[in-house]
């Protein structure tokens, strides 16, 4: 990636100072920003296509070779999903305003929690589910950006027969994109561990909190 922006700067460069030079009395020039490159060399979109779409070709793989078994579909899922998404950024948003009370470790316990949770989630539903030969996926046209946030939403259909159903990413980049929530039918993954928390802390209190997730991380 670095070395393919580095080409592409150069040209560039080079493309603007032949504009100068030619059109310098007729033309002025607003310089590229930062974030326009980035736009053209890793737009959001493709970004959480390509996520989704290398992820379904790995387990469309293992249940070809018929090791689609619960450890393998787990390794998969840490391989193939996990380093995907924003960890951090998940657990700051569903902690809301309890985040900055954390300590470093404690804050690591909750993204410790999240990310154990999640891989549970994704296990059961990949290992129990059988056409992904039949999956289809697109990008919505309508991408929301700004500054180094996104909202993309994909149009997958499932089967043949199957309505197409769309499904909300939001991402945020750093060194590349990552996903930091998903909204499914109105219901969003980060929207619901707040509730759970909010909860919880409503009724016993923020200690408590962290005593019962430490006892599901540990146990």
């Amino acid at each position: 990636m670095l070395k393919t922006l580095l080409i592409i700067l150069s040209v560039l460069q080079a493309n603007l100072s032949f504009a100068q030079t030619t059109f310098q009395n007729s033309t002025t020039l607003l310089p590229i920003k930062k974030h326009e490159i980035l736009e053209i060399l890793d737009p959001p979109g493709t970004a959480a296509l390509n996520i989704m779409l290398g992820a379904l070709s790995s387990f469309k793989a293992l249940k070809k070779a018929n090791q689609d078994s619960l450890e393998n579909t787990k390794s998969l899922v840490k391989m193939k999903i996990l380093p995907f998404i924003d960890m951090k950024t998940s657990s700051k948003i569903a902690l809301s305003s309890h985040w900055s009370k954390l300590e470093l470790a404690q804050k690591q316990l909750f993204i410790d929690y999240i990310t154990l949770s999640l891989i549970k989630d994704y296990v059961g539903m990949l290992h129990s589910y059988d056409e992904f030969d039949l999956v289809e996926i697109g990008v919505h046209k309508k991408i929301q950006r700004k500054d180094n946030k996104a909202i993309v939403k994909l149009e997958i259909k499932p089967n043949v027969d199957a309505k197409v159903v769309l499904i909300t990413l939001k991402l945020i980049r750093d060194d590349r994109w990552k996903i930091y929530d998903v909204i499914f039918s109105g219901v969003s993954v980060v929207k619901n561990y707040r509730a759970q928390f909010n909860s919880h802390i409503k009724r016993k209190g923020l200690n408590s909190l962290i005593k019962k997730i430490t006892l599901k991380v540990n146990k």
